[in-house]
């Protein structure tokens, strides 16, 4: 049997346990701000996602370029060279997930994905300037090394950002409503509702419809000339729908709010996310069709993979569906989720994390912040702060054990901030990380909500900071792995693999 092909069947199945870790660990991007909150049952919230998954599946352009010709330029490797590089990702990545999976760890399918085959491409670069095919001197044409920088900046203004706006939204959000919010939302919630909808239904427009193959040229450039009158629009009809939802009905918007915001988020990574699944093996399909047109498949540099790509609705239906297969029975996600769930609960708990030095200084280093504000800080400010964050006058109780781990006020700005900002990251066209942003905005509204008291506070930010040093662990892992293994695989061939 033909080597390349050997290699090309191994990536399509690799792809399956690929989709499955990815989805274990990314659910935790678009579960645990319904989960946390108790928004419905479990069921639901499942149901809810899943369907959100099977419209993001449905809508998506399976728009594959990224892994096509974003990290590597194709045309200046051949067809074994590039199967290499694809395989040694694609089983790099199925290890580097699984192991966060087991430990309960969320990080980035994106960044595993593009550090992945950056370094797979990588070793394979520097053996054939070993061997003296390229030259060292043009190292950077055979890679799109301004792509990875764009990347890793993109991550680390939307990290800052994240952090920012989900402590401010949150903190005026709990000054408004305090704890005891069912009368003041029912008075006058319409608006803050409205502002939280239009974020959502606005990150569905751009990341769903504008993404979509379904949409019509005159649909899109109406969208992107729009926007502002879109964006009123929205903001209009849901405000005064809300009020009046409030004012004569007994419905509990909130929860209906976070419920969208649950099938958005997972909408948006089903329609988006694919790309980390999908994106390599297509393109080694792609990459293999063309070169067996000729009479020798193995000496064919690979343009064709520049060319724009839209992959099949019944292979991305196939994979939707295996994504849903896995959000109900994979426990793996559950314990990713509990993860960020568990960090950002609003009731003390054990903690999951031990402490360590760093975490101690920040802390210390914020709580002399925190008492040289109130020095500054008029005492009749301090006594209405401290009574909107007082969590005794919530006037929702629940019995001992079956208290949420925060409530829906925190879970709507979770879901809109994230959105918010994931759709100003698409629409700047920066490659943000859905994983990065909802998790740190969720930790951010805890901060800010006062969820870390003095004694959980120092586990709660050395899990924190554990998480965040995964993510860079993730890039640095995902490249050494995917080299090693290309380096065997040229090496040793069928053995090898």
């Amino acid at each position: 049997m033909d080597y390349n092909l050997i290699i090309l069947i191994f990536l399509v199945i690799l792809a399956t346990g690929d989709l499955i870790v990815g989805v274990a660990n990314d659910a935790v991007n678009f579960l645990n701000s319904a989960i946390g909150s108790k928004a419905a049952s479990f069921k639901i919230i499942m149901f809810v996602a899943a369907m959100g998954m099977l419209a993001g599946v449905s809508f998506s352009s399976g728009m594959m370029e990224i892994a096509r010709k974003g990290i590597v330029n194709p045309q200046y490797f051949l067809l074994g060279e590039i199967l290499i590089i694809f395989i040694a990702y694609a089983l790099s990545d199925v290890i580097v997930l699984d192991f966060y999976n087991t430990f309960g760890l969320p990080t980035s399918t994106t960044v595993s994905m593009i550090f992945g085959i950056f370094g797979g491409a990588v070793a394979i670069t520097l053996i054939k300037i070993s061997e003296g095919v390229y030259e060292f001197a043009s190292f950077g044409t055979y890679l799109n090394i301004d792509n990875i920088f764009k990347f890793v900046t993109a991550i680390l203004i939307s990290i800052i950002l994240s952090f920012i706006l989900g402590s401010l939204v949150q903190y005026v959000s709990r000054l408004i409503f305090s704890f005891d919010f069912v009368n003041r939302f029912k008075k006058f919630g319409g608006i803050w509702a409205g502002l939280v909808l239009t974020s959502i239904f606005y990150f569905i427009l751009i990341k769903g419809v504008g993404g979509s193959t379904f949409a019509t040229e005159e649909l899109l450039y109406f969208i992107k000339h729009n926007q502002g009158l879109i964006i009123a629009a929205m903001f209009g009809i849901f405000t005064v729908l809300v009020q009046l939802l409030l004012w004569f009905t007994n419905i509990n918007i909130l929860k209906i709010i976070v419920l969208i915001g649950t099938f958005s988020l997972a909408m948006a990574f089903a329609a988006n996310d694919l790309v980390n699944f999908l994106g390599v093996p297509l393109a080694a399909i792609s990459a293999y069709q063309y070169a067996i047109q000729f009479p020798d498949p193995n000496v064919v540099e690979l343009s064709e993979l520049t060319k724009p790509f839209v992959a099949n609705h019944y292979i991305l239906l196939f994979a939707g569906l295996v994504m849903i297969a896995t959000l109900y029975l994979s426990k793996k996600s559950r314990s990713v989720s509990k993860t960020e769930v568990s960090l950002g609960s609003q009731e003390e708990a054990v903690e999951r994390f031990d402490t360590f030095m760093l975490a101690r200084g920040l802390v210390r280093s914020f709580i002399g912040f925190v008492n040289f504000l109130k020095k500054i800080t008029p005492k009749s400010m301090q006594k209405f702060v401290k009574n909107r964050f007082d969590r005794n006058n919530a006037q929702i109780k629940y019995p001992k054990g079956e208290a949420p781990a925060f409530d829906l006020i925190r879970a709507a700005v979770n879901l809109m901030v994230a959105s918010a900002l994931i759709s100003l990251g698409t629409s700047l066209k920066l490659p943000l990380s859905t994983t990065y942003v909802t998790f740190i905005v969720a930790m951010s509204t805890a901060l800010a909500d006062r969820a870390w008291g003095r004694e959980s506070a120092v586990y709660r930010v050395s899990g924190v900071l554990t998480v965040i040093g995964g993510w860079f662990i993730t890039a640095l892992v995902a490249t050494t792995v995917a080299g090693i293994i290309a380096t065997a695989i040229y090496y040793g061939g069928m053995i090898a693999i």
